[in-house]
Order: C-alpha cells, then sequence, then structure tokens
C-alpha cells in the first residue's frame, strides 16, 4: 500500500500550489499524515504534519507561515497549501505516517519553483 501524491508542477517564485495526499486501499483518516520532501542531493526532511482530528499541526521553521496543511477526513485527504513559494523550496514532495512508515512511502510530487 501507498500513499499517493499529487499536486505538483512548475511555479515562478510566489507563486502557490497545492499539494494533495490520498491512500488507495488504506486507511489514511486514521493516522497522523506528514509532509516530507527530498531536495536534489539532500536527506528527506519533514515538512508539516496534522493529527487524526486536525487539532494540531506543526510546521518547519522554513516553512512556517508560507504552508499550510489540512486534512478531511470524510475524502480521505491531506492537502498541503503552498504560497510565497521559493526556489529552496524544489523538492519532491511526499505524505506519509507521522512518523513515517517505510511502506507508505509513494511516488512524491515534484516542486519546482523557478527563480
Amino acid at each position: 500500500v501507498q500513499l499517493v501524491e499529487s499536486g505538483g508542477g512548475l511555479v515562478q517564485t510566489g507563486g502557490s500550489l497545492r499539494l494533495s495526499c490520498t491512500a488507495s486501499e488504506d486507511r489514511i483518516d486514521e493516522y497522523a499524515i506528514g509532509w516530507f520532501r527530498q531536495a536534489p542531493g539532500k536527506a528527506r526532511d519533514g515538512v508539516s504534519c496534522i493529527t487524526v482530528g486536525s487539532d494540531r499541526s506543526s510546521y518547519e521553521d522554513f516553512v512556517k507561515g508560507r504552508f499550510t496543511i489540512s486534512r478531511d477526513n470524510v475524502k480521505k485527504m491531506v492537502y498541503l497549501q503552498m504560497n510565497s513559494l521559493k526556489p529552496e523550496d524544489t523538492a519532491v514532495y511526499y505524505c506519509n505516517t507521522d512518523p513515517p512508515l517505510k511502506r507508505y512511502w509513494g511516488q512524491g510530487t515534484q516542486v519546482t519553483v523557478s527563480s
């Protein structure tokens, strides 16, 4: 079972994208979910996470005030709204449980921010 990410693309500096995460078979609504990213030549880092009931969310300092995580447990979707994008946000973005489980890593979605 994998989680499936979508919504990436190429945007200019200052632009916005909304990433989506869903699971084809599993109950995504039963897990805290995190967004992670991996830039070329770098390790995969956590970006943001949200609890099952959406009562708590957290963000890494480098995205605070620009990114917003949300979820819709009825639709079994988790979103990452990304605003004021910077070239350093360029990476492959992944969703996974929080903490991440190996079996849930998907292909990710590429986000490229041009300067």
